[in-house]
């Protein structure tokens, strides 16, 4: 069958992306054997549209899929959605115009679920207008009742082990969003501000203290220096009024105080930062908190009683000033903790909480960062710098309404706490009820756990989800761990480290061998994309204008782990680039109707040499994809099509395969079976990043040939040493040179390139009498003399 003369890629793209869906071609066969490679799919969030970023990473780890299923591996690519949290909260919300927390929570979620899956739907044809392949049937959803069970079992087994636990303590804040978080969940902000030296008294005399933050006046318990600080040992043990509040503090000595800053002399409040943290906690400090949990100022403030932090603040230093208790004011840029996701700066309140402890484990999860193979491997860096800063226990408490529930009650009459049975997960304790009464007291009356589990102690059991753990024990141990994760760089503490945490804990093993890391999408200018800066392109509309294909040859055109700028040219080279191997394959197919699928007996000499760098570029593009370097297999084999097989070869090769008269029926069918091995070579090596158009190439003609549904499911190719011949190379390299000097000739006097010569003299050192009537035919040149010597072509 010929080709068509122009590739329709929207026609194309769309009826291939249905065929593939409805022939199951990425179907995961859990029932056969041989080797299985899973993916612990990253689940895009529900309330957000696909953007660049999404398109470049889910691309990148598209072209791994497709290169180990075609290593003939059965490949568990599943596809979840992310919809618990307060994003899907918010969007619901206001889609059906109800407040979540005037329903009870399972019909909240209920509604949730259905609300969402028409925007699920709509997102699912997005990722695959990218020619994503994972099998869509296997599937999940991150509030699902599925997820529910799993994040309340992975919640009652920790406890069980002692690693949860329930108390007052300090605890990271975000007045905005009125809720707990994780430190995995702050984000450093640089912010103008002011050291503020405040003037204290100690017996009547001024002592200097700089702050940032003079609003906790308050809440000051101390004032601490370091022991070896000689302006303040004779305070040591003293009492110090605080201004404005006029309460008596002691002076305290403590090495972690830092005589280089501010003026060396430090107020220790509950609680401004993690140190006052360490020294109310060494120090056995009494507790003053002036903030209440909306950002307000409380009773202990006095006067400031009800004002925001920071007008609290503008009127404390006023009121400083005027008392003459303000010295000076030095403006300082600083790093101050914001909440990633509304972006105010944190607080450290004193509430009661769920923690997971894993302090005592910082030492062993170094140990699994090194035992987990990076891709690429300097993002091992980022890791291993998040487990030596972490300073808190992992915090896994929200103050929200919608999420996964507790499943616990507490004890009425003892303050027992009462957990949920795992055959009755997943539960709500806010309308489900313990089945037994109380094992301590037998009270029968119980209070339930109001706060939900922190959406990333869920997100963290993706590949739990996934593999049906705590359901199919049998089909669980068979494939954990996985094969890979993809991860963007931006979450290696958020996902990748609290994955690697739960996994760890549960089954004492990293979730997965390799972990491929993605870097951003810049715009043209190499700045991030953002709505604020207006630069934000749409991957549909790249999608419209240029194709999945196109855009996925952009996305291999970036290492892995590299931030890429958005550049049209990429596309462009990526539709040039389809379009010249749909007219190569066109020019093939030409000359290959009646071709047996039969290896020649012998091999001309320039089919030899075409054939001899193929199996290299084969060698070198498995050993580039087995590493997760994609972007050095397109430029090789890109380079190789263009430059090689292109503009030497099928121009070397036309004579043969137009005027069969002089040629021997031998040497033709060697020119098509080099021809269909060549380009059926290509199109293999180029199917995981091009899906779409070599599918069409490979239907249109060789599917016939090779048997197999589909060029997905069809064998990578396989190099054979047999075919790897250096002095074979030389010759084809030398003949190269001959035909290049001929253009370069041709081109200099202004001739048409068809224009034909009398006569060639080429000086060489190898025998290319062989050859001579391909150099002739190309080189359009009526005759040619060899002569021996160092290589040198002269033109009459």
């Amino acid at each position: 069958m010929e080709l068509p003369k122009h590739y329709h890629l929207k026609e194309a793209e769309k009826k291939w992306q249905e065929w593939w869906i409805k022939e199951k071609v990425y179907a995961f066969d859990a029932k056969a054997k041989g080797e299985i490679f899973s993916i612990d799919t990253p689940p895009p969030t529900v309330s957000g549209r696909m953007h660049l970023g999404h398109a470049l990473a889910y691309s990148q780890l598209d072209f791994v899929a497709r290169f180990q299923r075609m290593q003939g591996k059965n490949i568990f690519f599943p596809w979840g959605f992310d919809d618990n949290g307060l994003a899907t909260e918010r969007y619901v919300e206001k889609k059906c115009n109800v407040r979540g927390h005037l329903m009870s929570r399972p019909e909240f979620i209920k509604l949730c679920l259905r609300e969402t899956k028409d925007v699920e739907e709509a997102l699912q044809k997005d990722w695959q207008a990218l020619g994503l392949s994972p099998d869509w049937n296997i599937n999940y959803r991150t509030i699902d009742e599925g997820c529910r069970r799993v994040s309340q079992i992975s919640f009652i087994a920790l406890f069980e082990q002692g690693r949860e636990y329930r108390k007052e303590a300090p605890t990271i804040w975000c007045p905005e969003c009125q809720t707990a978080i994780a430190q995995v969940e702050l984000q450093d902000k640089e912010l103008d501000s002011f050291f503020n030296d405040i003037v204290f008294k100690v017996e009547g005399k001024d002592l200097i203290v700089a702050t940032t933050r003079p609003e906790l006046l308050g809440s000051c318990v101390a004032l601490f220096a370091h022991p070896e600080d000689i302006r303040y040992q004779k305070y040591f043990n003293k009492k110090v009024i605080v201004p404005l509040f006029n309460q008596e503090v002691p002076i305290l000595a403590d090495e972690r105080a830092d005589p280089e800053k501010g003026t060396g002399i430090v107020m220790c409040c509950t609680f401004g930062d993690q140190i006052d943290i360490e020294w109310y906690k060494a120090h056995n400090l009494p507790l003053r908190i002036s903030i209440e949990k909306d950002g307000k100022m409380n009773a202990l403030a006095e006067k400031y009683e009800g004002l925001p932090i920071k007008k609290a603040r503008a009127i404390i230093i006023e009121d400083l000033k005027n008392a003459r208790l303000l010295l000076s004011q030095k403006p300082i840029r600083h790093t101050v903790n914001v909440h990633e996701r509304c972006g105010i700066e944190v607080e450290i309140l004193n509430t009661k909480q769920w923690f997971i402890r894993y302090l005592d484990l910082k030492e062993e999860f170094l140990k699994l960062g090194n035992q987990l193979r990076w891709h690429p491997e300097h993002m091992k860096v980022r890791f291993e710098n998040w487990v030596k800063g972490l300073r808190w226990d992992w915090c896994i408490s929200r103050q929200r309404f919608f999420g996964i529930p507790f499943p616990v009650w507490y004890c009425t009459n003892c303050r027992e706490i009462i957990l949920a049975e795992k055959k009755d997960l997943p539960v709500d304790p806010t309308v489900d009820k313990p089945k037994k009464a109380c094992p301590k007291c037998k009270g029968k009356d119980f209070e339930p756990e109001k706060d939900v589990l922190d959406t990333w102690a869920t997100s963290s059991l993706t590949p739990m989800i996934a593999l049906q753990w705590g359901e199919d024990e049998k089909f669980f141990q068979k494939m954990f761990p996985m094969s890979l994760r993809q991860n963007g760089h931006d979450i290696i503490t958020f996902w990748l480290f609290n994955t690697v945490v739960k996994s760890y804990l549960h089954e004492k093993k990293l979730p997965w061998k390799d972990v491929m890391i993605n870097g951003f999408v810049l715009d043209p200018k190499g700045r991030k994309m953002s709505k604020s800066k207006g630069n934000v392109i749409e991957p549909r509309e790249v999608l419209e204008t240029f194709g999945a294909d196109a855009l996925r040859f952009w996305a291999a055109s970036s290492k892995l782990g590299d931030d890429i700028p958005f550049k049209e040219k990429e596309l462009v080279a990526g539709q040039r680039m389809i379009t010249k191997l749909w007219n190569a394959s066109r020019f093939a197919m030409m000359h290959l109707q009646d071709f047996d699928g039969k290896k020649p007996k012998s091999l001309a000499p320039i089919d030899a040499w075409i054939l001899s760098p193929l199996q290299r570029l084969v060698q070198e593009c498995t050993a580039y994809f087995q590493q997760y370097d994609y972007s050095k297999t397109k430029m090789e084999t890109e380079k190789f099509f263009w430059h090689m097989f292109c503009d030497q070869y099928l121009e070397l090769v036309k004579d043969r395969l137009y005027n069969k008269e002089g040629y021997s029926k031998e040497a033709i069918h060697s020119a098509k079976y080099t021809l269909y091995t060549v380009l059926l070579t290509i199109l293999k090596l180029l199917a995981p990043i091009l899906p779409h158009s070599t599918e069409e190439i490979y239907q249109r003609y060789f599917q016939m040939k090779e048997n197999e549904k589909s060029i997905h499911r069809s064998s990578w190719p396989r190099a054979e040493k047999s075919f790897i011949d250096e002095d074979v190379e030389q010759i084809g390299e030398e003949v190269v040179k001959i035909v290049n000097e001929v253009r370069k000739y041709k081109t200099s006097k202004g001739m048409s390139l068809s224009q034909e010569l009398e006569k060639i003299i080429v000086h060489t050192e190898h025998s290319l009498k062989e050859v001579e009537k391909d150099i002739l035919a190309v080189a359009k040149a009526k005759s040619i003399d060899w002569k021996k010597g160092s290589f040198a072509v002269n033109i009459l």
